[in-house]
């Protein structure tokens, strides 16, 4: 696989009204480089990161959250729940070009959560991104 240092790309998600809000929407990325995401939330909301689909189609290195290193080494992980502000990072190198989707929307639990306050169903608020691998 690529060697380091990794490429370090940066997605912050801040909230609004409507919901999160994501600093890059599109993301080019080359097959074969070695990256690093560094994803920050500031908000008080809950937000999730889902990019299954960029993770099962890349080789996956290190995740980080709170300064702790977890070494994949090629195990996968589905999405990064921010339940409080801070900062995850994950290293990995894409090996299948494609584009492939990720979003940021509400935790599960927050779903359920204001549907019980507003006594009807109620959806997940979201944003969409995309990853170009070439």
């Amino acid at each position: 696989m690529a060697a380091g240092p990794p490429v370090d790309l940066v997605l912050d998600i801040t909230s609004s009204a409507d919901g999160p809000q994501i600093s890059l929407s599109e993301l080019e990325l080359l097959t074969g480089e070695y990256y690093r995401l560094n994803v920050s939330s500031d908000s008080e909301e809950d937000w999730r990161l889902e990019v299954d689909e960029l993770l099962r189609n890349s080789h996956l290195r290190l995740v980080t959250v709170g300064g702790i290193e977890v070494h994949l080494q090629g195990l996968s992980f589905r999405a990064i729940e921010f339940d409080i502000p801070g900062t995850a990072q994950f290293s990995f190198t894409p090996i299948r070009p494609g584009a492939y989707d990720f979003s940021v929307s509400d935790v599960p639990s927050a779903v359920r959560r204001r549907s019980a306050e507003a006594g009807r169903p109620v959806g997940p608020r979201m944003a969409t991104g995309r990853f170009i691998v070439r």
